[in-house]
């Protein structure tokens, strides 16, 4: 029976000692998980460069935009005020005159 036990043992811290040594990496698999992986963050950058890009261009439209529809707003407001002042003299020469007595 020791024998026996003895051989059980042995067999056992063999197979311990085997599965311990499979569950490591390679340095060639782990280069391979690092490369992948560095490849989807390259991707992921340049995607995320690509959308930042569009992003400015949109705002500085805007911008200009914004500035171009202000710049409008003013002539508009400028050519009111004109009009108001002739506006104004039409009204009062078409205004009733009361008679002199």
């Amino acid at each position: 029976m020791a024998s026996a036990r003895r051989k059980f043992g042995i067999a056992t811290l063999a197979l311990v000692g085997g599965l311990s040594v499979s569950g490591c990496a390679t340095t060639d698999y782990v280069d391979e998980q690092v490369a992948t992986v560095n490849a989807r963050v390259s991707a992921l950058e340049a995607r995320v460069g690509d959308v930042d890009s569009r992003a400015q261009s949109a705002a500085q439209a805007a911008s200009s935009e914004a500035q171009a529809a202000a710049a409008e707003a003013r002539t508009a407001n400028q050519r009111i005020d004109q009009l108001t002042g002739r506006v104004d003299g039409i009204e009062q020469r078409m205004a009733p005159r009361r008679p002199r007595h």
